[in-house]
């Protein structure tokens, strides 16, 4: 028998109805109850093992905290403490809303033209930087192009003026690229960070340097069409859709640099534009400056420019110049489309027209009687003089007017320059006969293009515009001629080409159309520059179905051996825009007509000396004009009559002599002025149209 000294009985707590102590229970043992006997050594046994592993807890712990501080120490000594001196050098970006880029601008076929990307930007915390000098040695290893003394007074600690605030922000170095960002960090260099910024970044370099414009350091734009859109292109990520072609704007940069350089001219410009849309392919402005390259968008302190040789010059829609005899096809519209002359008219250009003490006279004249179309493909300034004086002053500033040719164009651009013409009370008719071939009224190279797309689309004027065009789309005009007009002015402008002054214009199966024109510059002190002077010519291809339409300028060309001694716009101009029509024709999808060309250029001949006129009907007296329309006119007008036969008109001499005709004799009386008419029926042989 087991003594009860050695187990200890463990047992639930006696319940109340359990029978009394020392009386044996002989029923079986509860299933609620159990009962679990341990030997004391056994006990002793686990008491000790917990001791026991209550130690080892405790050692362990601390050999993993002992092991840790060596660990630590160890990453301190090897790893952290050689790397803090490159940490407090490295740059700080600053955490938190990401930079918003600027919209990019492509052109008309998706090219990009303007993109801003996320550049870094140096600047340094003075109060940081110990040696000054040091670090400004050591910075300049790898940005040679700083000023030392200006980056040491950078560098040096200073107060704020006016403050005892030390400043702890001085800007060193702005859009740098990663490799030189790296190589400032490979420095280790104290109190120098960097920040993020947004560059703008211009692919195409100068080729429509003038279109795009700029941006300042901030990235707002000042210039071009980077300010015209400025807060669409910051608030709208959506692309900006130019009408500018690229490959057009390089081809016409090219062709007009080299007129330039072939006559050593001080600039030059050029434009492209659909004549349907008046949406602009190209514009050119010479010199012009690179974007690609911050340091050309800033004129340095002291920089001297001579006049006209401004790169950030927009000749195109600022420029103002005398167009010369492109105007006459503007004079020649307004008497067509009046009624007050046709195709048959004669203008005696026989001998110079004298006003006052000045004289109007022709280059290389004919010095006989000459049709209408002889006055554009001889380009006679005295046939032009009289043609406008069919209508005189009011009528003509009217056509003017109705032109655009008074006031500013609605480009989407800044750079926009209001045409310098007589005020309304001194348009009188000395200004209508010298406007009439050019002179005496200054305006853009834009408004001269923009008027004779007008004339030759049709007769619709529209805005010019740089934001390309869905396909198909019909921008709202104005009609300012008829189709019949224009379908005449079309034949001379074709005729100047075949027959004219611009023959080296012509590009086979293309049809070329246009106007040569040369100005004399005016001086500082008013009159005209005999050695200065503007060659343009401005046209539209191909003519049978037009296109588009071309201008192209040179200033101040110079004689060379190749021109004879010439320096007129027949010879220095009208090449240059051969040049620009043979390269982009094919660009713009234009196939050259080879195989109908005797055929096409039949209908859209007109001979120099016209024929017999038809047989028609002179409107009635004071019969009201037809209205002009906004839209393209459906049916086009009855012919012209005929203007009434010669007249010897009286012109008195100007109260003030007009400085914009050369001086002749003092003496000189004033003659009258002689408006000839068209020849009678009975010594025309056939009519022409």
């Amino acid at each position: 028998m087991i003594q009860d000294s050695h187990f200890e009985e463990l047992r639930p707590p006696p319940s109340p109805d359990a029978p009394p102590a020392g009386r044996r229970l002989t029923a079986a043992p509860s299933p609620t109850r159990a009962l679990v006997r341990i030997a004391a050594p056994e006990l002793a046994r686990r008491a000790q093992l917990e001791k026991t592993r209550g130690r080892l807890v405790v050692a362990a712990c601390g050999f993993a905290l002992l092991f840790g501080a060596v660990g630590v120490k160890l990453s301190l000594a090897t790893i952290i403490d050689p790397a803090i001196p490159k940490l407090r050098a490295a740059p700080r970006v600053p955490t938190g809303t990401p930079i918003v880029e600027r919209a990019p601008i492509l052109d008309r076929n998706g090219e990009v033209l303007a993109l801003s990307l996320q550049v870094s930007e140096l600047y340094a915390n003075p109060e940081e930087i110990n040696d000054p000098v040091a670090t400004a040695d050591r910075l300049l290893t790898v940005l040679p192009n700083l000023d030392r003394e200006r980056l040491i007074a950078r560098l040096t600690k200073r107060t704020v003026p006016g403050t005892d605030r030390p400043v702890e922000f001085a800007y060193i170095a702005r859009n740098l690229p990663p490799r030189q960002q790296q190589a400032v960090n490979d420095l280790g260099l104290p109190g120098l960070h960097f920040q993020p910024a947004e560059r703008r970044f211009y692919p195409q370099g100068s080729a429509a340097a003038h279109v795009l414009g700029s941006v300042d350091v901030d990235g707002h734009g000042v210039a071009g069409v980077e300010r015209s859109f400025d807060e669409r292109l910051r608030t709208n990520h959506e692309p900006l859709r130019l009408s500018i072609d690229v490959r057009v704007q390089v081809a016409l940069r090219e062709a007009v640099q080299k007129a330039i350089a072939d006559f050593n001219g001080v600039g030059g410009a050029g434009i492209v534009m659909d004549i349907n849309t008046a949406e602009i392919l190209a514009m050119v402005s010479l010199p012009d400056f690179d974007l690609s390259d911050p340091a050309s968008l800033q004129r340095q302190p002291g920089e001297q420019v001579r006049p006209g040789q401004d790169p950030h010059f927009n000749r195109a829609t600022v420029g103002l110049y005398e167009p010369g005899s492109t105007f006459k096809l503007l004079t020649a519209a307004m008497a067509l489309d009046s009624g007050a002359a046709n195709i048959w008219s004669t203008f005696d250009a026989s001998r110079p027209i004298h006003y006052g003490r000045f004289t109007i006279s022709d280059y290389k004249g004919k010095n006989r009687v000459l049709m209408l179309p002889e006055v554009l493909a001889y380009s006679s300034n005295l046939g032009a003089a009289h043609m406008a004086m069919l209508l005189g002053p009011q009528k003509h500033r009217e056509f003017m007017v109705r032109m655009g040719m008074t006031q500013r164009l609605q480009v989407e651009l800044p750079e926009r320059a209001r045409p310098m013409v007589p005020s309304p009370q001194h348009w009188r008719d000395i200004n209508t006969m010298t406007i009439a071939f050019g002179h005496g009224i200054s305006v853009t190279p834009l408004h001269v293009i923009t008027g004779i797309s007008a004339l030759a689309n049709g007769g619709i004027l529209r805005q010019p515009t740089l934001l390309a065009q869905p396909p198909g789309t019909q921008r709202e005009g104005v009609r300012v001629i008829s189709e019949r007009t224009s379908e005449t002015i079309r034949k001379l402008m074709r005729l100047v080409v075949t027959d004219g002054s611009g023959k080296s214009a012509d590009v086979p199966g293309y049809f070329v159309g246009g106007k040569t024109g040369t100005a004399e510059k005016t001086g500082p002190h008013g009159g005209y520059l005999r050695d200065k002077r503007v060659a343009a010519f401005v046209g539209a291809f191909p003519m049978n179905a037009p296109r588009y339409s071309l201008y192209v300028m040179v200033d101040e060309p110079k004689p060379n051996a190749q021109s004879h001694g010439y320096a007129t716009a027949g010879w220095v101009a009208a090449p240059a825009a051969g040049n620009v029509i043979r390269r982009i024709a094919p660009v713009l999808g234009l196939v050259p007509e080879t195989e109908r060309m005797a055929q096409i250029q039949q209908a859209i001949a007109i001979p120099l000396q016209p024929g017999r006129p038809p047989r028609a009907a002179a409107p009635a007296a004071g019969a009201p004009a037809a209205p002009r329309a906004t839209t393209p006119a459906t049916s086009a007008p009855a012919p012209a009559a005929s203007p009434p036969r010669a007249q010897l008109l009286p012109v008195p001499a100007p109260a003030v002599q007009p400085p914009l005709l050369r001086r002749t004799d003092a003496t000189a009386t004033p003659r009258p002025l002689l408006v000839a008419a068209p020849p009678s029926s009975r010594d025309a042989a056939h009519a022409t149209h």
